[in-house]
């Protein structure tokens, strides 16, 4: 049973608890609300790449270097549009099992990450703080690895949003931390 329980203006967060005889998967989905200046740019570039390559054909000319290059750069835009960016987020946990993190890209490709429950040491919400801005994001110390692993590798959700998350994975992973000590009200 999904239920969209926090949404602002570019994220959806949803839970997903499949508990049952069997089922015992606790997933959560960060969904990416499209833009739709990013839609009408990528409509108008395939556009006016099709009244370019008709213009061409309905001339019978032979195409110049502009043609090649108007091409090219239209074929760059709508991949870069397209292609890179992300539909989705998802965190899979399965007690016992591990963490399977999930990034669901808008042309079909689908990056996993499993980490296994005796690895995670501990999950942690930590604040990066850059010259320009302040975000929060949720990693996990993963035993035998130097660096901290993101939950969310590409996208950078709201406190709020990730706080469900993190709650989530402190019960899966027996994590001793209070869960009582964040302030959900940022």
């Amino acid at each position: 049973m999904a239920v969209a329980t926090i949404s602002n203006g570019r994220y959806s967060y949803y839970h997903d608890d499949q508990t049952g005889s069997c089922n015992v998967i606790d997933s959560h989905h960060i969904l990416v609300k499209q833009s739709t200046m990013k839609g009408f740019l990528l409509y108008l570039t395939i556009l006016l790449l099709l009244a370019d390559t008709v213009s061409l054909i309905l001339l019978q000319e032979t195409p110049g270097v502009l043609f090649f290059w108007v091409n090219l750069f239209g074929i760059i835009i709508v991949k870069s549009l397209h292609w890179n960016s992300i539909e989705k987020e998802s965190v899979l946990i399965m007690p016992g099992l591990g963490v399977q993190l999930e990034t669901h890209f808008r042309s079909g490709r689908v990056v996993h990450r499993f980490v296994p429950s005796g690895g995670i040491l501990k999950p942690v919400l930590s604040e990066c703080v850059t010259p320009v801005t302040c975000y929060w994001s949720l990693g996990l110390i993963v035993r035998g690895e130097a660096e901290l692993l993101l939950v969310f590798q590409k996208l950078r959700p709201p406190m709020k949003m990730l706080v469900c998350v993190w709650k989530a994975l402190c019960s899966a992973s027996d994590s001793k931390e209070r869960l009582g000590a964040v302030v959900q009200d940022q």
